[in-house]
């Protein structure tokens, strides 16, 4: 791990984007009670996929907002007459 200053950062920005690239990390230290960990993220496609969600799950949360959406106007009819 490497440690710096905020302004070592300013200073040699593509320096440590390069270290933390190459899976080092690099904390950051600003003034006495600020750290930052730069680390690079990791495969993006992999982070997005582990968030998705399948078709299955998509058509079963669309008809269940669709379920309530009439559920909610056939109350509101009851209400109206």
């Amino acid at each position: 791990m490497v440690v710096i200053s905020s302004s070592e950062l300013r200073s040699n920005m593509k320096k440590y984007l390069d270290i933390a690239a190459k899976n080092e990390k690099v904390l950051i230290q600003r003034g006495k009670n600020e750290t930052f960990l730069l680390v690079a993220q990791q495969d993006s496609v992999e982070y997005d996929l582990s968030r998705s969600i399948s078709v299955d799950e998509v058509i079963s949360k669309v008809r269940e907002g669709l379920e309530d959406m009439f559920e909610r106007k056939k109350n509101f009819r009851k209400i109206a007459k």
